[in-house]
């Protein structure tokens, strides 16, 4: 890859930040006066963010964001809410931007402008200004910076203030170019056209015979990917769904925890006041038949519960044991398989429960969550009416209000697993990704064999930080998962493949990871 976009850390990057600035704004521009050392640190240097492009590994362009109050425009123009057209909310200013003259006229403002509308997106800011040198006025309108008020600086050294935001970039020259992201995380998934339009269409009452022909339909198709009997469709997250599981349990059971999502499961039986032991694990630790089977032997279990994918870490459980064991020991297998329907094939025969969710691998809109079951459900009057799981079945999964617009986009969600091989398709981008970090001598977390198709951790060394990692990432058009706080602490990053990213994309993000690994 010719360039290389980051955020500056080393010490060698800011050197030859500095060095830019002095030649752009001493040598170049007559705003500063010259020194020996060839060197001009910015005043706001501690505060600044530098995002970088860099060529091998030299610099060649840089831009200086900081978002702290009074901006250097306040101090020379006063407030600069007064002197525009509207009122900023989480407004930031540009302190440098500068490109090595020999490379002004290539791809690099592109480049630079792409990771300015990229990292302004992520931190939800709503307004770039700038102080705009008056010799390069056409470029900044290039990228959509728009002057407002009076110049300011000194002869030979005159700036236009200038404000950038969203619509003016997106009808500029480099908003001809989208801010493309590649999404490697798992959930929210990018929407196809055919989802987004069914859930457009105008809502219709839930009570209508339609929206109950609707719901059967697409409960029908999940049974269908899932070997199911039933399943009730709730109007909420997969938090959701794991309370009605809890809510169905009774008697003392097992939980097995080996990352946050099992820790979540802990949880929801805690505050379901249910009797229960855990055995736990180190995170992305499978656990040994023998040990589940002494652990069972040596009590009185009615239910096991488990997670089946386990996002936190990308491990997979061997579903054909935890059946095996289960009918053994005659106890009620329940699964949070939120992360696994829709990107592993999972047969939930003889599962007592499961969940699962419309927004990860099968590809529409969060909000609708899943409740498998095997056996018919009563409702039950101790239960809150919300969690009832009886309410639901005996209701066709419509006891109180429900979405039409999510019910419908799921259904044409569902259409690609009867026309495209989604599974395959996962799992290939899944075994590729694990045997290119085999090949590079970059460690995995989890063995491969116990790795699930929807997501894989990669433990960075302690000399490269994950945020850094990731937002550097992002730099160069590719969102992986790393800003949850459980992967911050432990400075890990993960990969998902639940979102189709065609062509060369995957290739080409792992050739980027590659890069940014080994700065």
């Amino acid at each position: 890859m010719e360039y290389v976009f980051k955020i500056a850390t080393t010490e060698e990057e800011f050197k030859q930040i500095h060095q830019l600035n002095y030649r752009t704004f001493v040598e170049e521009i007559p705003q500063h006066n010259q020194n020996d050392e060839g060197i001009l640190i910015d005043s706001f240097h501690k505060e600044n963010t530098y995002l970088i492009c860099l060529k091998e590994e030299q610099l060649i362009g840089m831009i200086a964001i900081r978002d702290n109050r009074p901006f250097s425009l306040d101090k020379k123009l006063g407030k600069v809410e007064n002197h525009l057209p509207f009122k900023p909310v989480n407004p930031c200013e540009i302190r440098l931007l500068s490109v090595e003259p020999a490379y002004r006229k290539g791809n690099v403002f592109l480049g630079l402008a792409q990771c300015l509308g990229r990292y302004c997106q992520k931190n939800g800011y709503d307004c770039v200004l700038i102080s705009g040198t008056t010799r390069q006025l056409k470029l900044y309108r290039h990228i959509g910076f728009q002057p407002f008020g009076p110049l300011v600086g000194t002869e030979g050294a005159l700036y236009q203030p200038m404000v950038l935001m969203r619509d003016s970039f997106e009808h500029s020259v480099a908003g001809q170019f989208p801010i493309e992201m590649n999404y490697f995380i798992p959930g929210p998934v990018s929407i196809n056209d055919a989802v987004t339009n069914a859930f457009m269409k105008k809502p219709f009452p839930h009570r209508s015979p339609y929206f109950s022909v609707l719901i059967n339909e697409v409960k029908k198709k999940i049974c269908k990917l899932t070997n199911a009997k039933y399943v009730q469709i709730l109007l909420g997250t997969g938090t959701l769904a794991n309370d009605v599981v809890a809510s169905q349990l009774n008697g003392k059971g097992l939980i097995l925890v080996n990352g946050e999502f099992g820790k979540r499961l802990v949880d929801h039986a805690k505050r379901s006041s249910l009797q229960f032991d855990v055995l736990e694990k180190d995170w992305g630790t499978s656990f040994a038949p023998l040990e589940i089977t002494k652990q069972i032997e040596t009590n009185s279990y009615e239910w096991l519960w488990t997670v089946h994918c386990e996002t936190s870490t990308g491990m997979i459980q061997d579903l054909s044991f935890f059946k095996e064991i289960c009918k053994k020991y005659k106890l009620k297998l329940c699964l949070d398989s939120n992360s696994s329907i829709g990107a592993n094939e999972i047969d939930l025969t003889n599962v007592y429960l499961a969940t699962g969710v419309s927004g990860k691998a099968i590809g529409s809109y969060s909000g609708l969550s899943f409740v498998f079951h095997q056996h018919e459900v009563s409702p039950n009057s101790d239960i809150p009416r919300y969690l009832d799981l009886g309410s639901y079945f005996i209701n066709d999964s419509i006891p109180y209000t429900h979405s039409s617009n999510l019910v419908s986009a799921l259904n044409i969600a569902l259409k690609k697993y009867e026309e495209e091989a989604v599974f395959q398709y996962i799992h290939t981008q899944a075994q590729h990704t694990y045997e290119f970090f085999e090949k590079h001598n970059i460690s995995v977390l989890t063995e491969k064999h116990e790795t699930s198709n929807t997501i894989i951790t990669i433990p960075l060394p302690r000399s490269i930080n994950s945020k850094t990692f990731g937002n550097n990432m992002l730099l160069n058009g590719y969102y992986l998962h790393y800003e949850s706080e459980y992967l911050v602490q432990r400075n890990w990053v993960q990969i998902s493949f639940i979102n189709k990213n065609e062509g060369e994309v995957l290739n080409n993000m792992l050739e980027m990871f590659l890069i940014q690994y080994k700065e």
